[in-house]
């Protein structure tokens, strides 16, 4: 039963003309499926109203064809084809009583209109902002194109409306959308009626809204999400001029979805964010409307979120990565059941979707945007097949998943873990700087194999070829992690870097491990994720100068998609790191290491006391390897399969692992597909010649 301390969270809220059954609020989000794969989309988006949202938005709509974000790709209603496509969406959102909700964006200056290959129009003509930096200009709108833009607005509206839809979020957030480009001084710098004053920038929005309302307010509920500081001084549009602003149009839309600044601001992982972040910005704008307000903040918390509504900070708790996290958040509070909550850890792999136009994944959630092209249900397993034992060796985050959803499909588990605690690598990235709530990738499935009766773990058993074959186990799981390489081996070394006697070379598992260098320590980072800038914090927290050296053009470079590498530069610097781009290292002497241009060549010598090598993971598969080598003897010690997965198959990120992990637990004892493909996909109508 549902604890009273969150009975406030279930109580229904008005917005506009229809009514939310909770206060559980899923706030737009991208998926990387957009009108590739809309079923996909429909689908997960359906799992959350089964998981009992309240309301449940789409991603960003693009809705004219003049303002497109390609490469990135998003849903499109550009016409009423794509109203079907949609239509479906919006169903699946309503299954169960909840809210169904369409973003509506014109992208304005960061529409650089690659696949239209229409001019780009915005308040003001200035150059395209996109992450990608595309050499395009946007040109200033005329007021003769204003009226074309509110009447395309309208025109969506009723599109909307048509696909079943009962919210439209204009969208005025993270820099993105048009009515923030109206707003701010950063980007509207006309001298007409549209610019200069608050008044005079407020009154794009008063029109489209007004005229929204009068084609379908009687219907739709029209919520405006703005930005709740740009972050960028008076130049922009600040958090003061936010509350100006929303107390001098207290009634303009139904409902106020507050979010802060860039994305970069606003979603910003655990690592720079801690759950809650924008309440300062975001209190006392309640008491300026009359409309209810969401707001956002990685709430994972049942008790963040009741005091965020009981102090009258929020009306409804806005989540996006919670959401995916665990679809299920808002039921499993209402049942009692918050042990069973999958906490987001605010690692925004999720966002890597969107970011390199590919379908999402969730680390504590392997099922994320799996719902319709395999059939995986985040609270639910298929049967068992018809063989009874798995025994897992090794307990990191694929062997902790397979465990897990194994023991729910019925199997009798046991793990054997070479060590004294679960976790594997997370047990261990856990303790780095910043990196604490990655944890709970742990603490979920060590709680939940708590609860299951067919399951035992087994410490301190790391297990040879020769034992496995004499237990009996009918299925044999290998899930037995990764070691980082020490020889260099990695993208600018295909063989192993040259290297004198005497130099001291350490790898992310020896500071993992407690073996800290001092001194100078050259940090050589051709991994480019997180583990380079991260160990390069421990090293300054442990007294060491630090240079990092990576041959990328940025540091910690793949977290550029993950919204934070612009952060982990200015930390590094500001703890004094040298950082050194575009450079690689050809040679490690005893006392320094020959770094060489990757464009010319030239090289150039850094001194090092020691060397850190951040580079590629060699996969732990000597057992496997061992066990395959007596594929014969299988039969008679009653072994039907033996399986290598996760980081000792393919090193990757821990989404990838909890991913194969689960795959393997749903496939075991599956039929064989042959060549046919492991997952549903849709394809483009041709249109007639």
């Amino acid at each position: 039963m549902r604890d009273s301390r969150y009975d406030i969270l279930f109580q229904p809220m008005q917005i506009g003309p229809v009514t939310a059954k909770n206060r559980f609020y899923q706030v737009p989000h991208c998926n990387g499926g957009g009108y590739r794969d809309p079923s996909a989309a429909a689908e997960m988006r359906g799992i959350k109203a089964e998981g009992g949202w309240g309301v449940i938005f789409t991603e960003q709509c693009e809705m004219h064809h003049t303002s497109e974000i390609t490469p990135f790709i998003e849903l499109r209603l550009w016409e009423d084809k794509d109203i079907p496509q949609l239509r479906r969406m919006s169903e699946k959102m309503k299954t169960h009583g909840g809210l169904a909700g369409i973003q509506l964006a014109y992208s304005g200056i960061n529409g650089p209109n690659l696949y239209s290959k229409e001019v780009p129009l915005a308040p003001s003509p200035l150059p395209i902002r996109t992450f990608t930096n595309d050499p395009v200009q946007a040109r200033g709108l005329s007021k003769t194109e204003i009226r074309d833009l509110r009447r395309w607005f309208v025109n969506a509206a009723k599109r909307s409306k048509l696909a079943g839809f009962d919210l439209i979020c204009l969208y005025g957030a993270h820099g993105f959308g048009i009515f923030q480009h109206f707003l701010s001084r950063a980007t509207n710098q006309r001298s007409d009626e549209y610019g200069g004053s608050l008044e005079n920038r407020s009154r794009f929005v008063n029109e489209v809204i007004a005229d929204m309302r009068d084609a379908v307010g009687d219907s739709m509920g029209i919520t405006l999400r703005v930005s709740l500081d740009e972050t960028i001084g008076e130049l922009g549009f600040s958090n003061s001029e936010l509350r100006d602003f929303i107390e001098m149009n207290r009634d303009l839309p139904d409902l106020w979805d507050l979010a802060q600044g860039t994305w970069e601001d606003c979603s910003g992982p655990s690592r720079f964010k801690e759950e809650a972040a924008q309440e300062q910005l975001v209190r006392g704008i309640r008491d300026l409307t009359d409309k209810p307000v969401v707001g956002v903040g990685r709430f994972t918390s049942a008790d963040t979120m009741a005091r965020m509504i009981k102090s009258g900070t929020l009306d409804f708790i806005g989540c996006a990565r919670p959401s995916i996290a665990d679809p299920f958040l808002p039921r499993k509070i209402e049942e009692g059941r918050i042990e069973d909550i999958r906490e987001c850890i605010g690692c925004n792999i999720c966002i890597t979707g969107d970011m390199t136009m590919s379908i999402s994944r969730c680390t504590q959630n392997p099922t994320f945007m799996e719902e319709w092209r395999k059939g995986w249900h985040p609270e639910k397993m298929n049967a068992k097949g018809d063989s009874e034992n798995v025994l897992i060796v090794g307990s990191g985050p694929a062997g902790l998943e397979a465990a897990r959803a194994l023991a729910l499909r019925g199997y009798d588990v046991a793990i054997a873990e070479a060590g004294t605690a679960l976790g594997g690598r997370v047990a261990r990235e856990r303790k780095l700087p910043g990196l604490s709530a990655w944890g709970r990738v742990v603490e979920y499935r060590e709680y939940q194999l708590s609860q299951r009766a067919n399951v035992e773990t087994y410490f301190d058993s790391r297990l040879a070829a020769e034992d496995i074959m004499e237990f009996g186990f009918q299925n044999v799981a290998i899930a037995t992690g990764a070691t980082w390489r020490r020889d260099g081996v990695s993208r600018q070394h295909v063989v192993p870097m040259p290297m004198a006697d005497g130099a001291k070379v350490f790898t992310p598992d020896d500071l993992m491990d407690g073996r800290v260098p001092g001194g100078n320590v050259v940090i050589y980072d051709d991994d480019h994720y997180y583990m380079g800038g991260v160990l390069a914090e421990l090293l300054i927290q442990q007294g060491a100068k630090v240079t990092l050296i990576t041959p990328s053009a940025f540091v910690s470079d793949w977290t550029n998609n993950t919204l934070e590498q612009a952060t982990i530069h200015a930390r590094l610097d500001e703890m004094g790191v040298d950082i050194v781009l575009n450079r690689g290292v050809t040679r490690i002497e005893a006392d320094h290491v020959v770094s060489n241009c990757v464009y010319t060549g030239k090289t150039r010598n850094y001194a090092a006391d020691a060397v850190v090598m951040v580079v590629s993971r060699s996969g732990n598969d000597q057992l496997y390897q061992d066990l395959v080598a007596r594929q014969g003897d299988w039969a008679d010690a009653g072994i039907r399969s033996v399986k290598l997965f996760g980081d000792a198959e393919a090193p990757g990120p821990i989404a990838w692992a909890t991913y194969a992990g689960h795959r393997f637990a749903r496939e075991l004892d599956g039929a064989d597909i042959g060549d046919g493909l492991p997952f549903r996909r849709e394809i483009t109508e041709l249109a007639a010649e």
